[in-house]
């Protein structure tokens, strides 16, 4: 058996994930550091708390980010969706 062809309608859900600046900023920072707490991503982006909060949930109900609850601290890190969109982002940022 093959791979599985995805819909235009599962192709949306990623594609609209990743359709914003801070969403890119973030799924490139983490391909950088991997497994960065929330903290760490504001800090580094120097944005506001609730919005950097609300663009990693999308990335992660997108499918694009992995959440990993480490006590009071949520590590984020790519899901293998999120490394092949990384890699997509590098390639068009420089061509």
């Amino acid at each position: 058996m093959g791979k599985q062809i995805k819909t235009s309608k599962q192709m949306e859900r990623h594609l609209k994930g990743m359709a914003n600046h801070y969403r890119i900023e973030i799924l490139l920072l983490i391909a950088s550091r991997d497994k960065l707490t929330l903290e760490d991503i504001i800090d580094t982006l120097g944005a506001n708390a609730k919005t950097i909060g609300e663009h990693t949930r999308r990335l992660h109900h997108a499918g694009l980010v992995n959440k990993k609850y480490r006590g009071k601290f949520v590590e984020h890190s790519l899901s293998p969706y999120g490394k092949i969109f990384v890699r997509f982002l590098q390639l068009f940022q420089t061509t």
